[in-house]
């Protein structure tokens, strides 16, 4: 009988003023010395200074890297790494949004088993545990404290890369929704329908039952497809997401609203860390890299023209996200009450100003030919959708999307 797996950061601590117990968090992982990995944004904003004081009050020495920054490079995480062994740091920080989280993963790896970035793309390439690693978000979106990916920039390639192993999941998940109340509007939007896209892509993949036939022999996958605690945890994020994020963006000090978006997202991300995304994800990646936009506003953008693909494959699941988002389906046929569900996504996109249209980002008709060829490549996110795209499937997606 097929079977799911389920796993997710060693312990979370999840509340607002959570920060600030930080310090006896990190004492019971034996840690003395720690590199916080972040950004000067972050350290203008005072942030850094919530972090290293809890650490420093539990007698932590605590050293801090601020070379972070939006969509990382492979570079940037080797630059990381550098400082902790240069300091003689035993353990990691990551603290900001999923940019951030991901070069500290990264750092982790590198200082536990040497070599470089690049050598942690792929899947499980990560030969044994890390040093420890802390996890704090200061954005609601990306899920990275929870999740086994990292995701990296090879700017020479001119795409991102991604590197899935449990390895990568923190020892300490701290999840404090205060410290995304200086998060700016466009990163709250950009984030937020970030993290719609993980529950849906998630809820939607193909059935954990169905996902091994598509397997070769000897073949291994990050992900199992959707299954049921994959569902219960997209569902609630879908419905958080409904209720909170227009708030969220039009009134950042709502600390109501940016506590829902923190729920969600790392709700979000136990969800797809393990049921996992899928043609979204994998036609994003070469478009940010290409176009510099934020991973989130690349997915929010995709997501509907995606979702409509999928359609005949899980039409009831995607009517369900609609009803978790607030259309009113009572009385319309399967079809119109799955295409009242895409329109509500849409409609949130737009609420929260996500460009609708690949032209916006300074896309142009020549390049789609490119992006689905190297969007094709990712056949580990071809896979796990519900339905598996041909080159041209892709190509298609994009026009429409164009």
């Amino acid at each position: 009988m097929p079977f799911f797996n389920f796993d997710t950061a060693g312990h979370l601590l999840f509340g607002s003023g959570a920060v600030a117990r930080l310090g006896e968090h990190a004492r019971l992982l034996e840690i003395e010395k720690i590199l916080v990995v972040t950004d000067p944004v972050l350290r203008q904003a005072g942030l850094v200074d919530r972090v290293t004081g809890p650490l420093q009050e539990a007698g932590i020495r605590a050293e801090v890297y601020d070379g972070g920054e939006p969509e990382p490079s492979l570079e940037v995480a080797n630059a990381a790494a550098k400082a902790a062994r240069s300091a003689g740091m035993q353990a990691v920080l990551g603290l900001g949004g999923g940019s951030n989280l991901d070069v500290a993963k990264a750092a982790a790896a590198i200082l536990a088993h040497g070599g470089s970035a690049l050598d942690y793309m792929g899947v499980n390439t990560v030969p044994g545990p890390v040093c420890p690693l802390i996890a704090i978000p200061t954005t609601a979106g990306t899920g990275s404290e929870v999740s086994q990916a990292v995701i990296l920039t090879d700017e020479q390639a001119g795409i991102k890369l991604a590197g899935q192993s449990d390895h990568f999941r923190p020892a300490l998940a701290l999840v404090d929704p205060e410290l995304t109340m200086t998060c700016p509007s466009k990163v709250t939007a950009d984030s937020g329908i970030d993290a719609l896209t993980h529950a849906i892509e998630a809820y939607t993949n193909v059935d954990y039952r169905e996902f091994p036939a598509r397997l070769k022999k000897g073949e291994s996958s990050p992900f199992d497809g959707n299954h049921p605690l994959g569902d219960a945890l997209a569902e609630k994020a879908v419905e958080l997401i409904g209720e909170n994020l227009r708030r969220a963006v039009r009134e950042p000090e709502n600390l109501q609203a940016r506590e829902g978006m923190a729920l969600a997202a790392t709700l979000a991300g136990m969800a797809f860390s393990t049921c996992g995304v899928a043609v979204v994800h994998a036609l994003e990646y070469p478009i940010g890299a290409a176009m510099h936009i934020s991973h989130g506003e690349g997915n929010g953008q995709l997501l509907p023209f995606v979702m409509r693909y999928n359609l005949p494959y899980c039409r009831e699941r995607v009517v369900r996200i609609g009803q978790l988002l607030g259309a009113e389906v009572t009385g319309l046929s399967a079809e119109q009450a799955a295409e009242k569900s895409i329109e509500e996504v849409s409609k949130l996109s737009r609420d929260i100003g996500i460009p609708q249209r690949l032209r916006e980002f300074g896309v142009t008709e020549d390049m789609l030919e490119g992006f689905s060829r190297k969007s094709y490549t990712i056949k580990r996110l071809m896979r796990i959708n519900p339905r598996v795209p041909t080159r041209q499937d892709l190509l298609e997606i994009l026009q429409d999307a164009f």
